[in-house]
């Protein structure tokens, strides 16, 4: 059952801006004065960052809003300790992500900023790619934005999506059912890695194309599988 967390109560946009300043402000002053922060660099915050967005992503399946706000404030910590190390190499600072993003946005929405035209969330995907490959320092080709480090089950719906997005995926359910079946009798007689590669590369198909994130659904599936296990061991 997920929790139910409410805040009655939502902050001002100059509550939120005072807020920000001062965590900026608390920034600089652990850069200054605290010996762990100070010694910190890119390099040596990497771990710690992934660490926090798997630990924000455990909490959005969970449903905890509590605990949903508590590791977006985790992550933004990253994104303001970088900043602050980018502000002292005279590189970048906190001014610069926030008008790089601002900028990348209205880029990337001419449906609301330019002319172009976008009925629905499927039109807006498809504009997306188009737009990506004009941007400045943008990508190459289709696939070439997809970071090489995902995890192999979001890179392939990653890969999926940005091709059917792109006009380029042809395949239809009947079809991808029908290779799935072929492939899982292949593999029933001869398991075989590449056989195995293959058929969960089409459950992500098939996923994709129903609307379902295969990553929450085999999330979701571990969550319950620990939580029925926990409690068979407390019974026994």
């Amino acid at each position: 059952m997920q929790p139910e967390n409410k805040h009655t109560t939502m902050h001002t946009r100059q509550e939120q801006l005072q807020a920000f300043d001062r965590l900026l402000t608390i920034m600089d002053e652990l850069r200054e004065q605290c010996p762990w922060d100070r010694k910190q660099t890119f390099e040596s915050l990497r771990q710690n960052t992934i660490e926090e967005a798997y630990e924000l992503a455990s909490a959005i399946v969970v449903g905890d809003k509590q605990e949903i706000s508590k590791e977006l404030g985790d992550v933004l910590l990253h994104v303001i300790f970088y900043a602050k190390i980018g502000s002292e190499t005279g590189d970048f600072d906190i001014a610069d992500v926030c008008d790089h993003l601002a900028d990348k946005l209205i880029f990337r929405h001419p449906h609301i900023y330019g002319e172009q035209k976008a009925a629905n969330a499927e039109e807006v995907s498809k504009l997306w790619e188009q737009v990506k490959l004009k941007e400045k320092g943008g990508n190459k080709t289709i696939l070439s934005g997809i970071p090489q480090a995902l995890p192999a089950l979001i890179k392939a719906y990653r890969i999926q999506d940005k091709i059917a997005n792109a006009g380029l995926d042809t395949t239809t359910q009947e079809q991808a059912w029908a290779e799935l079946k072929e492939r899982l009798a292949d593999f029933q007689r001869n398991p075989q890695e590449d056989d195995l590669g293959r058929i969960l590369f089409l459950m992500v198909h098939l996923s994709r194309m129903n609307k379902i994130k295969p990553d929450n659904a085999l999330e979701k599936q571990n969550l319950d599988y620990i939580e029925r296990y926990d409690t068979n061991e407390r019974v026994e």
